[in-house]
């Protein structure tokens, strides 16, 4: 579970470093124009594209996972993402070198993207089919701890070097410091991954040869249940996607700029969100093996739904004490109390032949509309209430009510399993059935 955690949180910290530097830097750096929300806009684009890369990454690397193993194909993804990261530190500015620093970025960008559309579900499968029974919710919860723990240290790092350079260091090379760091953390990464066994439920499908014969991504659109599956998770990840993008990503640059807030205290403050989120994770994970992962989810969305207009009015009061104590509550306890819970929702949606190609086009795919344009959607949505963000609240209520009503349609159980209660993850080593999904009997 060690190599899963490390691994996702390596992964959402060079992620989520372009992410605050979209917001910080590169709308400065890369960006320049007379009209700074043009520029954040021009920023956030390309932080965009990186969405639209990660269902590339998701079905070359699904693939690459059912047909390989997930073990080889996890230390491919890391090691794509932290060189990318690492380049993107090293990249001339748009004064230096004019139009080439921001295409250079977006093919930087685009990498990163393809990265980690192929992390995420072979990540959480690790994790779940390893996962003893009775016990897979709290285990496929472990890699959505990284998100929150990469999201830490991303902004983390970002405040550290904001608060000790003054503006021009921070600007002039602060920042590609903590693009820099990538190296060393995917060094550690990819020692602790490449030792680690292929999981059981993979290792029995090949030795019954029940592996795909056509491309895992043929086999899974040939089945309707499948489909509908797909179709359902992806609107069931709308909300999630819109909101963590909101809280994360958004909500930095609308603090610094709309709010007036200092950047160092705004950073901490989406930080020390992140870290309850963290917390919160494995508490959703074991509420799973209890309550059963659609329960869960559909619970934390119905949170997330009621809980956007007065965050924004708390945002709304002013002061860095009142937007930290908003974040703590959207991002780290309502987010955190559904987003453990994703991980296992989404595994019991596809038989071990063609679970990571399952998981990975519905969780890529989705990001698409759900996560990358959504700080593109808010800052438009902004600008159309010319400041107010009541346009923008109405959005995100819109993602969290489709999000309910999608969740309430999934069944927790594979399309394998007539009852929907559990499904086969293939027989186990010694030739038992083995179950995952645990906890969704009771739902």
């Amino acid at each position: 579970m060690f190599a899963s955690l490390l691994g996702t949180t390596v992964e959402w910290y060079d992620f989520f470093l372009y992410s605050t530097a979209a917001g910080l830097v590169f709308n400065k750096l890369f960006f320049p124009t007379a009209d700074g929300t043009v520029g954040t806009m021009l920023s956030f684009a390309t932080f965009a594209v990186g969405f639209v890369a990660r269902p590339v990454g998701g079905l070359l690397f699904g693939h690459l996972g059912d047909r390989i193993g997930r073990k080889h194909t996890l230390a491919f993804t890391m090691g794509l993402m932290g060189v990318s990261t690492a380049l993107i530190g090293l990249l001339p500015t748009y004064q230096q070198v004019g139009l080439l620093a921001p295409a250079l970025l977006l093919v930087l960008r685009v990498a990163q993207g393809v990265a980690l559309g192929g992390e995420w579900a072979g990540a959480v499968l690790l994790a779940v089919e390893y996962g003893p029974a009775g016990r897979k919710g709290r285990f496929g919860s472990y890699p959505q701890i990284g998100l929150a723990l990469g999201l830490a240290l991303g902004t983390g790092v970002f405040a550290l070097l904001s608060n000790v350079l003054s503006e021009s260091a921070f600007l002039d090379h602060g920042w590609r410091i903590a693009f820099l760091i990538s190296l060393v953390l995917v060094v550690v990464g990819l020692t602790v991954r490449l030792k680690i066994d292929e999981t059981p439920a993979f290792r029995a499908a090949r030795r019954l040869q029940e592996l795909p014969r056509a491309a895992p991504l043929v086999e899974l659109v040939r089945e309707p249940a499948a489909r509908r599956h797909v179709v359902l998770g992806m609107l069931a990840r709308w909300g999630e996607g819109a909101a963590f993008n909101t809280w994360a990503v958004f909500a930095i640059t609308y603090a610094t700029g709309t709010l007036a807030l200092d950047r160092t205290p705004v950073l901490l403050a989406v930080t020390a969100a992140a870290v309850v989120m963290a917390a919160m994770i494995p508490l959703s994970g074991s509420a799973v093996d209890r309550y059963g992962a659609r329960r869960v989810y559909l619970v934390g969305m119905a949170a997330f739904t009621v809980s956007v207009f007065p965050a924004f009015w708390l945002f709304g009061i002013g002061g860095t004490w009142a937007f930290a104590a908003a974040l703590v509550v959207t991002l780290g306890l309502v987010h955190g109390s559904f987003y453990g819970a994703q991980g296992t929702l989404f595994a019991a949606l596809f038989a071990t032949p063609v679970r990571y190609t399952g998981m990975s086009f519905v969780y890529q795919m989705s990001g698409i509309f759900a996560s990358g344009i959504t700080p593109l959607i808010m800052t438009a949505l902004l600008a159309l209430g010319t400041g107010s963000p009541w346009w923008a609240c109405g959005y995100l209520v819109l993602t969290g009510l489709v999000s309910v009503w999608a969740t309430g349609r999934l069944r927790d159980g594979d399309q394998h399993v007539p009852t929907g209660r559990a499904f086969p993850a293939a027989a186990s080593p010694d030739g038992s059935s083995a179950l995952v999904g645990a906890g969704s009997a009771r739902s």
